[in-house]
């Protein structure tokens, strides 16, 4: 069956299947302690909820200006157990939109944190970073550079 768009709603009237106003991330993570100093420390997220049994954190909410992330730690029997033995964050990608991604790259090598030097494509200077368990963030801005240029310091 081919893809079909639906009607929009009538004119000050709500679709409920549309009501949808905010995604987030969710990441499974190895180790919170790691990741939340990648996020922290080294992106600049804040840390604006969390739930800590035993006075631990095993799940956040993080938010940098309008983005928010949600990570959660694997755990099982008392201890960090059960993720899979597969890689984590295989074949995904966040792109976070900016004013100045190349602005970004330089911060977060101030920080020592490894990112790929900026290059246009489709119209967007991009630099990426993987956070420890291999979830790629991309920081994208627009520009009217030409394609495949390489941000030269």
């Amino acid at each position: 069956m081919p893809y079909t768009r639906g009607e929009p709603p009538a004119t000050g009237q709500t679709n409920p299947r549309h009501a949808a106003s905010l995604a987030v991330p969710f990441f499974n993570v190895t180790d919170i302690e790691a990741s939340l100093r990648f996020y922290v420390d080294g992106l600049g997220f804040v840390l604006t909820n969390n739930w800590s049994p035993e006075g631990r954190i095993r799940w956040c909410w993080l938010e940098l200006d309008k983005v928010a992330f949600m990570l959660q730690e694997y755990w099982r029997d008392g201890r960090r157990d059960g993720a899979p033995d597969v890689p984590l964050g295989q074949g995904v990608s966040i792109c976070i939109f900016c004013e100045d991604a190349r602005a970004i790259y330089r911060d977060l090598k101030v920080r020592g944190i490894r990112a790929s030097r900026p290059f246009v494509g489709n119209g967007l200077w991009v630099t990426s970073v993987s956070d420890p368990d291999g979830y790629r963030i991309d920081f994208e801005s627009p520009t009217k550079d030409p394609e495949e240029s390489v941000f030269d310091e």
